[in-house]
């Protein structure tokens, strides 16, 4: 096996991930459209799996991520509890954040995921902590942040980035640019076509990677969280992918030409690695059916488990708000 090729048993984990985010958010498209079932507006990145995939299967079991309002990918990926996850997207007191985070606010401490936020541009800030904290105590792994191209021109953004840059921080900064933000294409918000060349104003190494291949995104987020575990500071990936569906559930896309939509549907990353991975001979027509299977029931059992779940009680209002100080 040469040094850029996969192991096949990571590569058909690769391929399962993806699946499994799919249909999860598959899953939410539907129960959003049902009154009174899924609470809350529903944010998806359906088409996106790959980053989500590639990235975060790159990384360590110390390293942290910081994600944002397309969140899913990324701790299914991490490896969140699924029934837990689907719990706290229908507002349930079973779930990770007993009911309270909803889809828009997740954090899963238990697999080093500190938080999602709404907020356009907040993650990278947040992220820039977590970073420091590792440096400062010396610790093991690196902070991993994600955002969107439409968040890349926030000043927060490039606060982050040039902190980072300036301390040597280990910090990898993800832009998952999927030529929307909003309602708004990248030539109308941003003034560049390469948004990873930025990274250079910050001292820091920036690449660019086709954000629909998992095996090039998880090379790259390799690369690039060596140099930020190595001590020589942050790096930059951005990869281009597609939001195949609205800003959220709501939003059906009246703005989008149609013809576009089907040339990024045959681009599918999910459809494209199963393809590859038959040719390969790493896959057959049987195990690929029994991928989508499984990961479908282990979605209808999550949903079964949420649906079971009652909703939190008044009596948990107030609880969740302060963080008790320790040995207080």
């Amino acid at each position: 096996m040469t040094e850029n090729q996969i192991a096949p048993d990571l590569r058909t984990r690769l391929y399962a991930s993806m699946v499994l985010t799919r249909k999860f958010e598959e899953k939410i498209v539907v129960l959003s459209q049902e009154q009174n079932r899924m609470p809350g507006m529903q944010i998806l990145a359906n088409g996106q799996e790959a980053v989500a995939t590639g990235i975060v299967s790159a990384l360590e079991p110390a390293d942290v991520i910081v994600s944002n309002h397309r969140s899913h990918g990324h701790l299914l990926a991490r490896g969140t509890d699924l029934d837990s996850l689907m719990a706290e997207i229908m507002a349930k007191e079973t779930g990770v954040n007993g009911g309270k985070a909803g889809t828009l606010h997740l954090a899963v401490p238990e697999v080093n995921a500190l938080m999602t936020s709404t907020v356009v541009g907040a993650g990278p800030p947040l992220a820039l902590g977590a970073a420091f904290a590792q440096q400062y105590r010396r610790a093991e792994g690196i902070t991993v942040v994600f955002f969107g191209d439409g968040a890349a021109a926030e000043g927060s953004v490039h606060e982050a980035m040039n902190l980072a840059g300036i301390w040597k921080l280990p910090l990898l900064f993800v832009c998952e640019n999927n030529c929307w933000a909003g309602a708004q294409r990248p030539e109308e918000h941003c003034a560049t076509r390469n948004i990873f060349q930025r990274a250079q104003g910050y001292d820091m190494p920036g690449q660019s990677v086709d954000g629909n291949d998992v095996e090039a995104v998880y090379h790259l987020a390799a690369e690039l969280a060596a140099h930020c575990r190595s001590g020589r500071g942050p790096a930059f990936i951005e990869a281009h992918t597609y939001r195949m569906r609205g800003h959220g559930e709501q939003d059906h896309q009246h703005y989008v030409n149609p013809a576009e939509l089907e040339i990024w549907s045959a681009r599918c990353p999910i459809r494209r690695y199963r393809q590859k991975l038959l040719d390969d001979g790493v896959l057959d027509e049987a195990r690929i059916l029994a991928i989508d299977q499984d990961a479908e029931t282990r979605v209808a059992t999550a949903v079964a488990f949420a649906d079971a779940s009652p909703y939190p009680g008044p009596e948990t209002a107030l609880t969740d708000v302060f963080v008790q100080p320790p040995n207080a």
